[in-house]
């Protein structure tokens, strides 16, 4: 019996993980409205059925397809290698993964979730506490990687302020490809960064990776 269950179950999560990669796919690639049920399951080779075993409504399953490529994105950002280094190479590095981590098709599908979550009360409450969540992740891992403490509120600022930028470029970046223009920006407030960081602020440990701490407030909004 044993024997029997171990396949059906990776059979069962490699069914959830297609759902999870084409809905997000979906959403970016073609927005809310089209990305229903029937949608999602032709895109991931999955009959309506099999969809409606795992998530009984599509709210459910785009909520569980954000969480998942959050994590995975956060994951990401884990496996950033601590730069080596110093000065505005260094700074440049981290600020450039974290861009790429924050944007992309994940923000692609993130904003068309919160367009409509905008005037949908119930999804709106469902979608918040976990873009929170996923902005509080980046934040610690941010201050972690920049070796910075951010209980300083200028060191705080100025993390908040590269993480907005990230959002930023991330949404000039959805219409048109702003590769190049973006490139430019990142290393340009790379500099300023390093500049301002320079002061003696980089270097200290930072308490502020503690659970809790009000740095890691991150502001709602498409983070991914």
């Amino acid at each position: 019996m044993t024997d029997g269950s171990a396949p059906k179950q990776d059979r069962s999560r490699e069914t959830r993980r297609r759902l999870l990669a084409a809905a997000i796919r979906c959403l970016a690639d073609h927005g809310w409205e089209v990305s229903t049920v029937g949608f999602i399951a032709v895109e991931a080779g999955i009959s309506r059925g099999a969809v409606q075993h795992h998530f009984r409504t599509r709210e459910a399953l785009i909520i569980a397809a954000l969480e998942h490529m959050f994590a995975e994105r956060v994951a990401l950002l884990d496996a950033l290698p601590d730069p080596g280094g110093a000065g505005p190479d260094r700074v440049h590095a981290v600020v450039s993964g974290l861009v790429d981590a924050i944007g992309g098709e994940l923000f692609r599908a993130a904003l068309q979730v919160w367009t409509v979550a905008a005037a949908d009360p119930e999804l709106r409450s469902a979608v918040v506490p976990l873009e929170r969540h996923f902005a509080r992740g980046v934040h610690r891992r941010a201050v972690r990687l920049l070796r910075v403490d951010d209980s300083d509120p200028a060191v705080r600022g100025l993390i908040q302020a590269t993480l907005d930028l990230a959002r930023g470029l991330a949404l000039a970046d959805v219409l048109t490809d702003d590769s190049r223009r973006r490139a430019g920006v990142v290393r340009a407030w790379s500099n300023q960064l390093a500049a301002a960081l320079a002061g003696g602020a980089a270097g200290r440990p930072a308490p502020s990776q503690q659970s809790g701490h009000p740095a890691e407030e991150g502001g709602a909004g498409p983070t991914t």
